[in-house]
Parts: structure tokens; C-alpha cells; sequence
């Protein structure tokens, strides 16, 4: 008896963990660049960087849409939008904007950049409906290359958000 139902829970394990995001839409609101730098202070955000966050976002939403997520279009709040720098700290309003949109999840995500070799990425999920926090994390990378940007967000998805 003990091995059939182990045999169950094992073979059910897959299944159950895509089971949160099949079928369920999500607000992505993009990555938010914050560069803290001095260099930044100085001279702005660098194209590469730009480049960056682009494909970290492609990134991010492809690892959604791969596990059942429909990413919905933001353009009906543009207006919204237009009046928040950056949502993942907008006193919630990425959950309520969300809303508006009629998603089951808002996902706000962040790179900051505190010099060339020390930057962080964050990326966090909320569920619509309660207003909490379900999945997320913030993980601290070292130099600024896309190869690190890529490794600090598949981190994130691999071993908290898609775990």
C-alpha cells in the first residue's frame, strides 16, 4: 500500500507543479532599471544596459508562457501607467492595475545596479485576488555582462517562481 501511493505522489509531482499557472493570465510589468552608480549619476544608462533589461524581460516572459501563463497586453492602462515609475513599488498598485486587466497574477521585476561588479535582480508575484506575495526573489550578481543579468534571472525562475 505504502509503495502505490508513493508511486502516485511521484508521478503526480510534475503535473502538480505546473498546475498553479496553466490555464491562468498574468500583468507583466516589465523589468525597472535602478542604477545607483555613480557612473550612472554621471553619464546615464548605457545602451548595453538597455539591451540588457530587454532580453531579461524576453526572458522572464518566455519562462512564463512556457509554463501555461498568458501574458496580458497592458495597453489598456496605459494612462495608468504613465504616471508610475516603477511598479514594484507603488504601494500595490501593480495588484490593482492587474486587476483592472482582469489577471490572476501581477509580476513586478527590478535590476539594481550598485556598480559594474554588484547589481541585484528581483522579480516577484502576486496573487490578483488576495494581494499577496506568492513567489519572488532577489538575487545578487556579480559584473555586468549578459551572461550574469541571464544567469541571476534564470535563477529566479528555475528555483523559486517555476520551482
Amino acid at each position: 500500500m505504502k509503495q502505490l501511493l508513493l508511486a502516485l505522489l511521484v508521478s503526480a509531482g510534475p503535473a502538480c507543479a505546473d498546475e498553479p499557472w496553466q490555464g491562468r493570465s498574468v500583468a507583466f510589468f516589465g523589468v525597472t532599471f535602478l542604477d545607483m552608480s555613480t557612473e550612472g549619476d554621471l553619464n546615464g544608462v548605457r545602451p548595453d544596459e538597455i539591451a540588457r533589461i530587454e532580453m531579461v524581460e524576453r526572458q522572464a516572459a518566455e519562462a512564463m508562457r512556457e509554463h501555461g501563463l498568458e501574458i496580458l497586453d497592458l495597453a489598456p492602462v496605459a494612462d495608468d501607467l504613465r504616471h508610475i515609475r516603477n511598479p514594484a513599488q507603488c504601494n500595490g498598485c501593480d495588484v490593482r492595475i492587474a486587476g483592472k486587466l482582469g489577471a490572476d497574477y501581477a509580476v513586478v521585476s527590478e535590476v539594481q545596479k550598485t556598480s559594474n561588479l554588484i547589481l541585484a535582480i528581483n522579480l516577484y508575484v502576486k496573487d490578483v485576488a488576495s494581494g499577496r506575495q506568492i513567489r519572488g526573489q532577489a538575487v545578487d550578481i556579480r559584473g555586468n555582462t549578459d551572461e550574469s543579468w541571464q544567469r541571476g534571472m534564470r535563477y529566479i525562475l528555475e528555483r523559486n517562481v517555476f520551482r
